[in-house]
């Protein structure tokens, strides 16, 4: 009785410490993949205000030119 209690014991502690290392690879990869679209995205944003801010530099040119042409 003694043995098939032990047995049973090592038997469950096994099935757990299985299935918690299933349980985190997979959180591990679900941190992946958010750390990866965050990168994405901000990198996204970064690019649109580079771009909103190139074509604000670009009207103000065109702005000062036309006032120097007025002139």
């Amino acid at each position: 009785m003694k043995k098939l209690f032990l047995l049973f014991a090592v038997a469950t502690m096994s099935l757990s410490i299985y299935s918690c290392r299933e349980t985190t690879e997979e959180k591990t990869e679900d941190a992946m993949e958010s750390a990866g679209e965050d990168l994405e995205n901000a990198a996204e944003e970064a690019g649109n205000e580079i771009e909103a801010e190139a074509e604000e530099a670009e009207a103000e040119m065109e702005e000062e030119m036309n006032e120097d042409d007025n002139m």
